[in-house]
This record gives structure tokens, sequence and C-alpha cells, in this order.
């Protein structure tokens, strides 16, 4: 997904609002001035985090808050789960849910709320047009044989793992898959957030490589580039999995909120509008 001026000077507002050294700053302003149109915002803040660390040391430290998040949701487990095997359409409402997890992100919000999080929850109905991608996806499913889900931030990896238990009770043919970060990238979930939520126990945990906000297929490793090319239905997480991975012309499900200004005026919805869709 290309960045447009406006999002490449909101890239830079970020980067502003961390520190006022010059130097980094006029680095940062470089890297935005002479990217690609290939170059994704995911890639870019790679590339931030990559100058950060030469002139600041390591960056900041999101373990706590990932722990934080992912405690707050596994507290909030066993009610959910029963809410979803109580709903008229088990899988539809983990879906719905899985979605809302999107809302833990620390690198597209300027803040995040618990109270704003957890308010999401009274809604867990699929709009029509969800529901229309939600049939190409069930008709995807059934004739499957493997299932890779692209993850993306912590506390949202709980809910995945509501999902993929209800995707392997609705297709138990499925082997299921999870691809997560390869190092440590905002509260972006690695295979040791992975592990401690249980999502290794319904899905065996592949690392895409690199400490990367996002999937860039260049960046992959080898076995995860043959997960990619080879699974047979794709969910992906998270806005900075659809800037990376949309419009390669690959057959990929979507689902995120609408959390920036970029995704909002994209697809013509309030921020926090959740999306579900399929890209051929």
């Amino acid at each position: 997904m290309r960045i447009s001026q406006r999002c490449a000077e909101c890239l830079y507002e970020r980067q502003k609002n961390k520190t006022n050294n010059a130097e980094y700053l006029a680095e940062i302003k470089r890297l935005l001035d002479n990217r690609k149109e290939t170059d994704t915002s995911p890639y870019m803040v790679y590339l931030f985090n990559k100058a950060h660390l030469r002139f600041f040391g390591e960056s900041a430290d999101y373990s706590a808050i990932k722990k934080q998040y992912n405690d707050l949701v596994l507290s909030m487990e066993d009610t959910l789960r029963n809410e979803i095997n109580s709903s008229e359409d088990p899988l539809a409402t983990a879906l719905i849910m899985a979605r809302i997890g999107n809302y833990i992100d620390f690198g597209a919000m300027s803040s995040i709320d618990s109270d704003e999080f957890l308010a999401l929850f009274r809604n867990t109905e699929m709009r029509e047009d969800d529901r229309i991608t939600y049939e190409a996806f069930l008709r995807e499913c059934a004739d499957a044989e493997t299932f890779l889900l692209i993850c993306d931030n912590c506390g949202e990896i709980v809910l995945d793992k509501l999902m993929l238990e209800q995707l392997k009770k609705r297709f138990p043919q499925l082997t299921l898959r999870a691809m997560v970060r390869g190092g440590e990238v905002l509260n972006d979930a690695t295979a040791e957030d992975a592990r401690y939520v249980g999502l290794d126990d319904v899905a065996e945990i592949i690392s895409n490589g690199e400490a990367i906000a996002g999937t860039i297929y260049e960046m992959l490793t080898d076995d995860a580039k043959k997960i990619l090319d080879t699974s047979d239905v794709i969910l992906a997480k998270g806005q900075g999995n659809y800037e990376s991975i949309s419009g390669q012309g690959r057959h990929i499900f979507y689902e995120f909120l609408c959390k920036c200004d970029l995704f909002t005026t994209r697809f013509n919805v309030p921020k926090l509008t959740g999306m579900f869709i399929e890209e051929r």
C-alpha cells in the first residue's frame, strides 16, 4: 500500500514527538524523501527503528505493555469463549471479536484506552458487508487443507486463539498455522508472546524472521515464504499487514480496524470501523 504524502507527514510527526534531536530527524526526513514507490509504512518504520538504534541505542521496551494486554484479554478468555459458544454462529462471533482485538495497536493509535477497547465488545454482530466476505471465507475454508493466520498485536492474539478454536471446530480438516513477528517491534506479537497466551495449543507458530510491524515477502525466511506461498487460505490481521501484503496479486482475507486517516479515507468509514475484506 503506497505511502501518501499525508502518511509520510504523519510518520515524520510521530518521530518528532519522540525526540527533538535535529540530526536524527534529518535522517528520518532523508529516508522519507528517498522512499521508493513500493515502500510501505511498516518498512519505513523498520528503517526508522534501525536509525533510532544507531542514534540512541535500544528502542522503547514494550514488554510490560504486551504482558498487560495479554493478561487483560486472558482474564476475559473464559467469559468470551462462553459468549462465543452460546452465539448463533460461534465462528462469526469469534471473527468479530478477533477484529476488535486489533484496537490494541501502539503503532497506529495515538493513545490506547482500555475502557474504549472493552466497550467495543458491546457489538459483536456482523454487518451485511462482513457477511458477504464471511460466506466467501467459509467456502474457501471448506475446500482447504491448510490455513495461515498472519498475526498482529499482543492482547489481540488471545482473541485470535478463540477464533482459531472455532475455525478448527467448523473445519476439522484444516492444518492451522500462525505467523508472528521475528523480533521485538512495538507491541506486536512474537513467538514468545504466542506461547504465553497458548496460541501454540491451536496452531503451529511460524516466525516471519524480522522485527518488522508488517509482512514484507522479500524479508521473510525461506520457510515463511514457502508457507505463505502454499497456504490454501490466508487471513491477515491489522493495518500493517494489509499495507505490506495487499496489492500483490495474492488471494488473502484481511481483518482490521481503521485507526488512522489513511484507512478511514481509503475505505470511507469512521474511525475504528472494522473491515473484513477479500482480495483476490
